[in-house]
C-alpha cells in the first residue's frame, strides 16, 4: 500500500496536543516525498523526505513559537501513521495520525 495521502495527526508536545494535517506526496522515484504539515501555528514544508518501505523520515523547519529544525520519523500501517518528532533540546514527541478517506 502506498504511503501517499493526507493524514489527520496529533503530536504530543510540551504545549499540549497539536493537531495538524500532514500531506505525503511521493516523488517519481518512490524513494522520496514532499508535502506539508499544517496546524494551528501555521504550515511547515517537508524537507529531505525519504521513503523506505512503510517508513517515512523527514525534516521540518519550525518558526513559531521559536526557530527549530524538527527531525521526524513515522511508520505507515494501513491507514494509521505512528511516529516521533524530535525537537532537539525539547526531546522526542509522539505523533499519531489517520489517513483521511
Amino acid at each position: 500500500m502506498s504511503v501517499a495521502g493526507t493524514y489527520d495527526c496529533v503530536t504530543k508536545s510540551p504545549m499540549g496536543d497539536q493537531k495538524s494535517t500532514f500531506t505525503v506526496v511521493p516523488g517519481d522515484d518512490g524513494n522520496t516525498f514532499t508535502g506539508t504539515n499544517a496546524g494551528a501555528m501555521g504550515s511547515m514544508e517537508v524537507e529531505d523526505g525519504k521513503i523506505d518501505g512503510n517508513t517515512l523520515t523527514w525534516k521540518m523547519n519550525m518558526t513559531v513559537p521559536m526557530p527549530m529544525t524538527l527531525d521526524c520519523e513515522a511508520n505507515v500501517d494501513g491507514d494509521q501513521l505512528v511516529g516521533t518528532v524530535n525537537a532537539g533540546a525539547f526531546g522526542s514527541m509522539a505523533m499519531t495520525g489517520e489517513r483521511q478517506s
